[in-house]
Parts: structure tokens; sequence; C-alpha cells
């Protein structure tokens, strides 16, 4: 509980505001990213609102991570605005945002119970109830003793989105999860997102390349390519549009 106090004494709290503007919960406006001379994100201005899961597609080097990074306050753009609940990111903001980055975060000699606590003790949104929940649906209740470093890939991939998914924050931003891992982890991975999704309060962003498995959860689609918004509209829409899968338009795109 003291961990809790200390966090609400530097300004993360976990009181989410009445989003300005309208309904936006994030909003960019032709922001740039430069990594040197390359522009990984180039002209992006768009608008999530909650009750969607989007999909952000693309190859790898799109942009999609950049992106991502810029929403949850990781990186600052070169020109443009983001804006989170109508505030540019900041450490308040944070605390609004759950991001889980593709690389492997957690310690690895934790073992998973620490791992929940630890999350438990910092993050000002925990809920307790979902975590317990997400790790019965992710099939991980078995492994509370094992270190992280002994658990598979898959394993690993659930215990990242149970951190990530148990937090009540407003925006979830998940960043290639089902990356390399094998077919069970991507399929318990994917209906715990369907199962745990708070509908009509958050947007859950899946940024990935792998499409098959994922299109069926999304209710819009944000195609980037080379940092640029090559496409964007409700996924059913395009589905009536160009007569074929989500899987088949992406591919068409970046043939």
């Amino acid at each position: 509980m003291a961990q809790r106090s200390r966090l609400s004494e530097t300004g993360l709290s976990a009181s989410v505001p009445p989003a300005t503007g309208g309904a936006w919960l994030v909003e960019t406006r032709q922001v740039v990213k430069r990594y040197g001379r390359l522009e990984a994100v180039r002209g992006v201005s768009m608008r999530l609102v909650p009750g969607q899961i989007v999909g952000l597609l693309g190859p790898n080097g799109s942009g999609k991570s950049t992106l991502l990074k810029l929403i949850a306050g990781l990186l600052r753009p070169d020109a443009g605005e983001v804006r989170v609940l109508g505030r540019q990111p900041s450490v308040q903001t944070k605390a609004w945002v759950a991001f889980q980055p593709e690389i492997d975060h957690l310690y690895a000699w934790m073992p998973v119970r620490r791992v929940m606590d630890l999350a438990a003790a910092v993050v000002p949104d925990w809920d307790e109830g979902r975590a317990r929940e997400l790790l019965r649906l992710l099939h991980l209740e078995e492994h509370r003793q094992t270190p992280v470093r002994a658990l598979s890939r898959g394993m690993r991939a659930r215990l990242k989105l149970a951190v990530t998914m148990a937090r009540t924050a407003p925006v979830v931003l998940l960043d290639e999860p089902l990356s390399g891992i094998d077919p069970p982890s991507r399929s318990r991975i994917i209906r715990a997102l369907i199962e745990q999704f708070r509908t009509g309060e958050q947007v859950v962003v899946l940024a990935t390349h792998e499409v098959a498995e994922t299109e069926g959860i999304f209710d819009r689609v944000i195609f980037l390519d080379h940092g640029q918004i090559r496409l964007d509209d409700d996924a059913q829409a395009l589905r009536e549009r160009f007569g074929r899968s989500i899987q088949a338009i992406m591919e068409e795109v970046y043939a």
C-alpha cells in the first residue's frame, strides 16, 4: 500500500478524466518520428474511440512499434501532436495506457506469482479479480511458482498479456503479442482478449503482421506502410468493399 501512496504523490494516478474534444481516447495529428534520416512515422493522423479492437497491420519496419511507443509516451514526436484523453503524453497519461512491448521485459528470475504481485504493487489501476481470471484463462495458474526463465516462449507471451490486461486502463496497446509463439498459446491469447475486453470503455490496439488468426476480432483495421497510413476503415466494411478477407486485402496492399 505504501508503494501505491508514493505513486499517487508523483502524479501517477489511475483516475481517468473525461475526454476533451469528443469521445476520442487517442488522437494523433500529422505525427512524425525520425531516427536519423529514417522517418519511421510519417504524418500519421488518426482517432481511436472506446469500444473497439483495432488491428494495426503492416510488415516489419512499417512503423507499428514506433507509433505505439509515441502513444504510450515512451517516444516524443519530431513533429505533429499526440493526445491521450485530450492531453499530451506525460507521467499522468502513462497511467491511462497499458502497453505491452514485443520484447521480453519481465525479470527472468522472478516466479509468475511474484511478477503478478509486483505489478499489483506498482500499477495504480490493477484489478486483482481480472488478474486471477486471466491466469486461469491463460492456463498459468499451475505455473505460479515457476520462474519466467523456465517458461516456454508461449507461456511468457501469455504472462505478458495477463500483466497488461489485468489493468483497467482505457487504452491498451499490444505490440506483436502473437509473434513466434505456438498455436495453442495464440488461441488462448485471442480468447482472453475477447473475454477481458471492456466493451464501451476501452480501446485495444493490436499491432501485428500475422492476421489470419486475429482478423475475426478486429472492429477496425489500420494498414501502415513505411510509416504512413495506407488504409483505415471498419473491418467489415473493408471485407464488403473488397469482397475478401482482411488477410487477403493485406496481401494485396503490400504486394
